[in-house]
């Protein structure tokens, strides 16, 4: 041991050391540290200190001496080096996300890549990733948008959601759409099941074996839904649901009916059967026949969100042999929805959709 370095140890430091010891799940290096320190307060030489901790002499000396100005702690903690490779300098950082975010790639590209940018700028691959993942650039990502032009969007807004947020009194609200052009569709072969460390395989090509339209009308308050399975897609076949949903409304109740634009909708024998039924009230502020979303809004029907999870959950997987299996899986799907109904809650504020629209309106009248 060097002349003049000794140890000397507490109950409670020595106490630690030993728990650090026996512990098994304690880091390796914490384990040989603490052994050359109690080795040396237990009087021990320095050439049995290194052969109990199993490390060189300058390494017992230098964690000798870390005890002895630090303590317990100093054993515990490394200290900070610095990297192997100097740090980018702002002004590269700078220049990828400037050039991410406003320039065009390279040759015949859409967007830029790690590859890509590295090349341009100079720096790693791994580089320009950490760089994007620290000021959260995607360039490999793109979301698609639909701003509505429809001059009355803000009255029908109001409409729509004030009939989601407090519907009047004794009525029925109904969310009406169409899923149209759904597919038959029978694998070319059997799919293997998920199992321990792979997943459920599907192949890539199928057959069609025809379509089928599904009629639905979401109850707002309750969250039920009446669907109909229908090959066509025309007036008639509207009016069918039409004349299914009158008979399951309960009587005395007005019904208030929300759908898009689609031509079915405003067809002269619809208007007819409306003048029929005048227990279905429409949209008399603009006299309209119905409470129509605005275009390019038709995230504004709430039944659309019940087509989502139709989609996903029974269709997009699904291996039907005939149009009659898909129909029969539709209509389970919808016992099984209606056994355990859930209300639409709507939570978006108007005011918040109307300035987020407004800037979208800004964003691109400034590129334009």
């Amino acid at each position: 041991m060097r002349e003049g370095l000794e140890i000397e140890l507490t109950a409670k430091d020595r106490a630690r050391l030993e728990a650090v010891v026996a512990d098994r799940n304690s880091p390796q290096k914490h384990v040989w540290r603490a052994r050359i320190v109690l080795a040396t307060a237990d009087g021990h030489g320095t050439a049995e200190v290194m052969r109990r901790a199993g490390k060189s002499k300058p390494c017992v000396r230098r964690w000798q001496e870390r005890f002895i100005s630090e303590g317990v702690p100093g054993l515990l903690r490394d200290k900070t080096r610095p990297p192997r490779i100097p740090p980018l300098a702002q002004a590269t950082i700078d220049r990828v996300v400037e050039s991410t975010a406003t320039t065009e790639p390279p040759r015949e590209a859409t967007h830029w890549t790690a590859a890509a940018m590295a090349a341009a700028v100079g720096i790693s691959p791994s580089s320009v990733l950490r760089i994007w993942r620290a000021h959260k650039l995607r360039p490999h990502r793109m979301r698609t948008f639909k701003l509505s032009k429809d001059p009355a969007f803000v009255a029908k807004l109001r409409d729509i959601v004030g009939l989601y947020l407090d519907p009047p009194a004794h009525t029925v609200v109904l969310s009406v759409d169409e899923k149209s052009q759904i597919q038959a569709l029978d694998r070319t072969q059997p799919g293997l099941p998920m199992k321990k460390g792979r997943c459920g395989t599907m192949t890539h090509d199928y057959k069609r074996d025809g379509t089928t339209t599904l009629f639905a009308a979401l109850n707002v308050l309750d969250g039920t839904v009446l669907g109909r399975c229908m090959q066509r897609h025309r007036h008639q076949e509207f009016i069918r649901l039409l004349n299914a949903v009158e008979a399951a409304v309960p009587a005395g109740k007005l019904v208030h009916a929300i759908m898009d634009n689609y031509a079915a909708h405003k067809h002269p024998k619809v208007r007819a059967w409306l003048e029929r039924h005048p227990r279905w009230t429409p949209d008399r502020v603009r006299g309209r026949l119905f409470h129509f979303t605005p275009t390019a809004a038709s995230w504004l029907n709430a039944v659309e969100g019940f087509f989502a999870k139709l989609t996903k959950r029974r269709l997009k997987r699904g291996v039907f042999g005939s149009i009659v299996e898909l129909q029969a899986a539709i209509n389970r799907f919808l016992a099984e929805a209606n056994d355990d109904p859930k209300p639409f809650v709507w939570t978006a504020d108007p005011d918040r959709i109307l300035e987020k629209v407004s800037r979208g309106h800004q964003a691109l009248d400034a590129i334009h």
